[in-house]
C-alpha cells in the first residue's frame, strides 16, 4: 500500500512535470502496417485491470505469434500475468532494477493501458518506440503516436480492445475463459480443499480495496446460513486483512475459510473448483470471470457499466441509489451516507441470485439430492 501511495505521489509531481517537458513523438499512420518482433504492454494498478487486459494480450498474440510480449506490471497485479501463457516476460514497475531493464530494451510497439495517471505515459515515451499507443484522457495524450479515446461507461475489456485498433487487431468478443491456473498450483489447492465437495461449494470474497465497497461479514454469514439449508458449503478467500471476516462467516461448521492462506493463483484455483463466486466489485471478481465461472457481484460505488461481468452466467446486484456510482478513474470519495448503496443489498436477494445460477448450472439439484441421500442414510 505504501508503494502504491508513493507511485501516485510520483505521478502527480514527476509525471505531470515530464509530460510537459518531453517532446511529442513523430506521428505515424492511423493504422500501423508492420509485423512487430517486440511489444511492451504497460499495466500498473490493481488485479481487476490486469485481468481484463488479458483478452487483449491474447488477441495480440493471435495476430503476432512470433512477437515477444513483455508486460511491465506492479507487484500487486503481477500474479495475474503469471496465469497468461501468451506473456513471455513480466517486469515490475515498482522494482527499480526491473524498471530500468524495461527502459533499456527496445520495442517496436509500446501499449500503455493505464487510463489516467501520467507516469506510465512518460515511461512509454522514454522507450522511444516508433509506435506508442495509449488513452488520451488528459495531457498524457501528447506522448503517444496513437492517442485513443476512453469512456467511463464502456466495459473495461472493450476499452482495452480499443488500444489494439492501430495495429489492426480485433478482439471479436470476450473469450469464455482467458486465464490458466498452473498445474502445480492446482495440486496445492487439492490438499487445502480436502473434505470439501469440489464443484458443489460457493466461494465468497468479502474483501474490498476500500470500506465503501464492503458488504459486511454479517451479511455474508447470513448468506452462508441460507446456503447450508440446501446442503451447500462455502469457502472464503481473501488476504490477511480478511482473516477475521472469514472466520466469522464460516464459524459453526458453515464452511472453510482460507483467507490469508493463499496466493492469488491459489485463490484462482479455489474459484475454479467451486460452483460460483459471490463478491463485491473487486479484482477477485474479474479473476472468476477469466476462469469462466458464474458470479454474483455486488455493486455500489463502482461503475457497473464499466466493471460488472457480462452474460447470462453473471448476476449483478446494484440498488442504483441516486449518488452511485461515485467512483471516477479508480478514486472513490468518502461516503456521507455510510455506503447506503451496499447496505441496501440484502442477504435474501443475493441468496436468490445464487440459487438462480446454481439451478442453471445444475449444481443445486445435485447438492439437494446428495443432502437427501445423507439424511436418509442417517
Amino acid at each position: 500500500m505504501m508503494i502504491t501511495l508513493l507511485l501516485k505521489r510520483c505521478d502527480r509531481i514527476i509525471g505531470g512535470l515530464f509530460t510537459g517537458l518531453l517532446t511529442r513523438p513523430h506521428s505515424v499512420a492511423d493504422t500501423v502496417c508492420l509485423q512487430p518482433s517486440s511489444i511492451l504492454i504497460i499495466r500498473p494498478g490493481g488485479i481487476g485491470d490486469a485481468a481484463l487486459l488479458i483478452p487483449a494480450i491474447l488477441a495480440v498474440r493471435g495476430t503476432f505469434p512470433a512477437a515477444k510480449i513483455t508486460v511491465l506490471a506492479e507487484y500487486r497485479n503481477v500474479a495475474v500475468f503469471q496465469m497468461c501463457p501468451a506473456v513471455d516476460r513480466v517486469l515490475l514497475y515498482d522494482r527499480p532494477s526491473e524498471f530500468m531493464a524495461a527502459l533499456r530494451d527496445s520495442y517496436d510497439v509500446v501499449i500503455d493501458s493505464e487510463q489516467w495517471h501520467r507516469l506510465s505515459a512518460v515511461v512509454a515515451r522514454l522507450t522511444r518506440a516508433p509506435v506508442l499507443i495509449g488513452f488520451g484522457t488528459n495531457e498524457r495524450a501528447r506522448l503517444f503516436t496513437h492517442s485513443m479515446s476512453y469512456d467511463q461507461d464502456d466495459y473495461e475489456a472493450d476499452s482495452f480492445a480499443r488500444l489494439l485498433a492501430p495495429l489492426g487487431v480485433t478482439l471479436g468478443g470476450l473469450p469464455e475463459r482467458f486465464l490458466v491456473v498452473p498445474d502445480d498450483v492446482k495440486r496445492i489447492i487439492a490438499g487445502l480443499l480436502s473434505g470439501i465437495d469440489q464443484g458443489r461449494f460457493v466461494t465468497m470474497f468479502p474483501g474490498a480495496s476500500i470500506k465503501e465497497r464492503r458488504w459486511g461479514s454479517g451479511k455474508f454469514r447470513r448468506l452462508a446460513e441460507l446456503l447450508s439449508v440446501f446442503g451447500l458449503t462455502v469457502v472464503v478467500v481473501g488476504g490477511r486483512e480478511d482473516i477475521g471476516q472469514g472466520e466469522a462467516i464460516v464459524s459453526g461448521g458453515l464452511g472453510l475459510s482460507l483467507a490469508g492462506r493463499t496466493t492469488l493463483p491459489e485463490t484462482a484455483a479455489i474459484i475454479e473448483k467451486s460452483a460460483l463466486l459471490v463478491s463485491g466489485d473487486s479484482g477477485v471478481l474479474h479473476i472468476a470471470v477469466g476462469l469462466g465461472k458464474p458470479t454474483v457481484s455486488l455493486f455500489g460505488p463502482g461503475r457497473a457499466e464499466k466493471w460488472a461481468p457480462r452474460g447470462e452466467r453473471h448476476i449483478v446486484i446494484n440498488k442504483g441509489v441516486p449518488c452511485s456510482p461515485c467512483t471516477i478513474y479508480g478514486t472513490t470519495p468518502p461516503c456521507p451516507s455510510n455506503a447506503k448503496c451496499m447496505g441496501d443489498i440484502t442477504a435474501d436477494e443475493v441468496f436468490n441470485a445464487v440459487m438462480i445460477l446454481l439451478t442453471a448450472e445444475k449444481v443445486l439439484a445435485s447438492a439437494c439430492c446428495k443432502k437427501d441421500w445423507i439424511e436418509m442414510s442417517g
